[in-house]
């Protein structure tokens, strides 16, 4: 029977979440749910890589209308995640709160996906700043829908301490499958070198192959997840059934609520700017692999690789450096001393202390400190997920409610729009260094690509380090989390007992 909730807050009923003899997770429902982080992975790669190149590379639109266009999508970010979270949490249906969402997203989001990479012919540069908001914008939504319920999922799916860093790091690992492999596949097949394009990521008829390609893997990803899971239904918390529907300020209040958490704010804070320095990586770093180490299609895919081997390495090892270290600590650690690591190639190359293009080091040098550094940051991402799982607990210990959809929804906005500033910062930095648009073969000047290093470096950097100290404020430990656990499945058992006792009193005599 599902968790029942009535306005005064009172919990009766039982709860599929913390009943007992709920199954194991099987390894295929493991497999399906983590399977579904490939959809966000193409995204991501897409609009945070190759979004700002393809626009402003080759259509030739000034960078910084691409990057204002792509940061505007965080007004409806701002919308619509809460309001999807919201929703979510409210929701009763047989296929229980989450499902419905699942599915429904599949088809929009692949849609509005491949008609990013459209744009209509004879637009003017504003006309064409107006699609990539709009096409960005639905498509952000749709992938929200889907990605914020996946998500809210996890604490849904156990409330065990280190089995939800597991099933992140499985979370993660796909995600970054989705992210790197599929980028370098795309690499090697549709942007292959050829005589007219030897850089094959400039050639303008390969991003039609990689957005159908993105497309249809996005929406085999979502179904995969959503059918793959299905199982679980039965087992995952019910939305609660109320005496009377809420008004709308009883719903931004109980939201409100829920946000004000102080273990909440601290991941938000360290999201914002992580995912702001993760943006400005993401749309700077084709840039640097063409511009500054004159890298071709195959080097860069090959150097694409290395952030999959850094999955790899991460996702058994996030839940023993949780176990080791904490999960808040780790997130620090890892994230500052993987960043520093990973600026250490443009430090040297903008001193003249690196190998220079077509070094046969360089590519391997590269690799392996950017296989090292993505499994630092890799950590730390794994971990701040887990911690978020564990918020919804500590916050319905003090407001009656288990609200995994909306602490999603903002952690998606928080991606999302956070991504998005990283994007517009990098178009800003692109016109300070005075980056040309659309330039012709050996027309970039080395004083542009040196002001684009010099300026990355610092804004990188002081991002992450900020955003750790941030997370100071995190106060949730592995004891406080069980402490949690253990009087939230008290209350329901004294909510079951009450329960039961009244059904006797007022059932029909025997």
């Amino acid at each position: 029977m599902a968790t029942t909730l009535h306005e005064a807050g009172s919990v009766t009923g039982t709860s599929a979440a913390g009943a007992t003899g709920v199954p194991p997770i099987t390894l295929r429902t493991r497999v399906s749910y983590g399977s579904g982080a490939i959809a966000n992975g193409i995204k991501n790669a897409a609009f945070t890589t190759y979004l700002l190149f393809f626009y402003s590379q080759i259509i030739g639109v000034p960078a910084g209308i691409v990057s204002a266009a792509v940061a505007l999508t965080l007004l409806v970010d701002a919308v619509a995640d809460p309001l999807i979270g919201r929703w979510s949490d409210m929701t009763r249906s047989r296929w229980g709160r989450r499902h419905p969402f699942i599915y429904g997203a599949a088809f929009p989001t692949a849609f509005f996906f491949l008609l990013a990479w459209f744009p209509p012919q004879g637009m003017s540069d504003f006309q064409m700043g107006i699609w990539i908001f709009a096409t960005a914008s639905l498509t952000r939504v749709s992938i929200s829908a889907f990605e914020i319920n996946t998500s809210a999922m996890t604490p849904e799916l156990t409330q065990d301490y280190r089995e939800r860093t597991r099933l992140f790091s499985l979370r993660w690992w796909f995600g970054y499958a989705g992210t790197y492999l599929f980028t370098a596949i795309c690499l090697t097949t549709f942007f292959a070198a050829t005589p007219e394009y030897p850089r094959g990521q400039l050639n303008p008829a390969g991003y039609p192959g990689f957005a159908m390609a993105g497309g249809v893997t996005i929406l085999a990803a979502i179904l995969i997840c959503g059918i793959g899971t299905h199982n679980r239904i039965p087992y995952l918390r019910q939305a609660p059934v109320r005496a009377e529907p809420l008004k709308l300020m009883g719903h931004l209040r109980e939201m409100g609520s829920a946000l004000r958490n102080r273990a909440f704010l601290s991941i938000f804070g360290f999201g914002v700017l992580k995912y702001s320095a993760i943006g400005l990586y993401s749309a700077t770093t084709l840039f640097f692999l063409t511009y500054l180490y004159e890298l071709g299609a195959t080097q860069v895919a090959i150097l694409t690789i290395d952030s999959f081997v850094a999955a790899t390495i991460a996702a058994p090892l996030a839940p023993v450096m949780s176990a080791w270290l904490g999960k808040r600590t780790s997130s620090m650690l890892f994230a500052v001393v993987g960043v520093s690591i990973g600026l250490t190639p443009l430090f040297l190359a903008y001193n003249g202390w690196f190998f220079a293009p077509g070094d046969p080091w360089l590519v391997p040098t590269l690799f392996a400190i950017g296989a090292l550094y993505g499994a630092m940051v890799a950590i730390s991402l794994i971990n701040t997920s887990s911690m978020l799982a564990d918020v919804v607990e500590d916050s319905a210990l003090k407001t009656g409610r288990h609200e995994a959809g909306i602490f999603f929804s903002a952690a998606s906005f928080m991606q999302q729009c956070s991504t998005a500033i990283g994007i517009f910062l990098a178009g800003r930095l692109l016109v300070w260094s005075d980056f040309p648009a659309k330039p012709a073969p050996g027309t970039v000047s080395d004083e542009a690509i040196r002001s684009l290093v010099i300026h990355y470096i610092p804004c990188s950097i002081g991002l992450w380090t900020l955003g750790a100290l941030i997370l100071l404020f995190y106060p949730i430990t592995k004891a406080k989390h069980e402490a949690n656990v253990a009087a939230l499945q008290a209350r329901e058992a004294e909510a079951r007992a009450v329960e039961m006792d009244n059904s006797a009193l007022l059932g029909p005599a025997r």
